[in-house]
């Protein structure tokens, strides 16, 4: 997206209020707020006044959603589509898959550590020749 606004700003600070980022972004508060219940990835943390604390990243999502409302005429919708399609879902994995995982690895630890273990050699008789072969 190029550089931020917030350079142009002569702002270079690690959290902003709404107000610093609705004149930064160009966007009234409410229209902040409105987008914070619609777009659950805008969810700026709050101080223990109550009062927005934006970071950086939090900015631009906001310049991006911004650009895909205004610019590329993006919906609501559209925009929660693409950053849904865009972010990890949060997978839920049971307790038991994370202690088989943790206890196969901790196999595999086990068999680093020893080292290359080297198989007895097994006698089979050569039908052939009446020899015995080692393998």
């Amino acid at each position: 997206m190029g550089a931020l606004p917030h350079k142009q700003a002569g702002t270079d600070k690690l959290f902003y209020k709404i107000g610093e980022i609705s004149r930064i972004a160009g966007i009234e508060p409410h229209v902040l707020r409105y987008w914070e219940s619609e777009f659950s990835f805008l969810k700026p943390r709050k101080n223990k006044t109550g009062q927005r604390t934006y970071t950086r990243k939090d900015l631009e999502l906001v310049l991006q959603i911004k650009n895909l409302l205004y610019r590329e005429k993006y919906t609501i919708a559209g925009v929660k589509k693409k950053f849904g399609s865009k972010t990890l879902k949060k997978s839920s994995v049971s307790m038991e898959t994370i202690q088989g995982v943790k206890k196969r690895l901790k196999e595999i630890l086990g068999t680093l550590n020893r080292g290359p273990r080297r198989k007895k050699p097994r006698v089979v008789p050569d039908k052939n020749n009446g020899s015995r072969l080692f393998l």
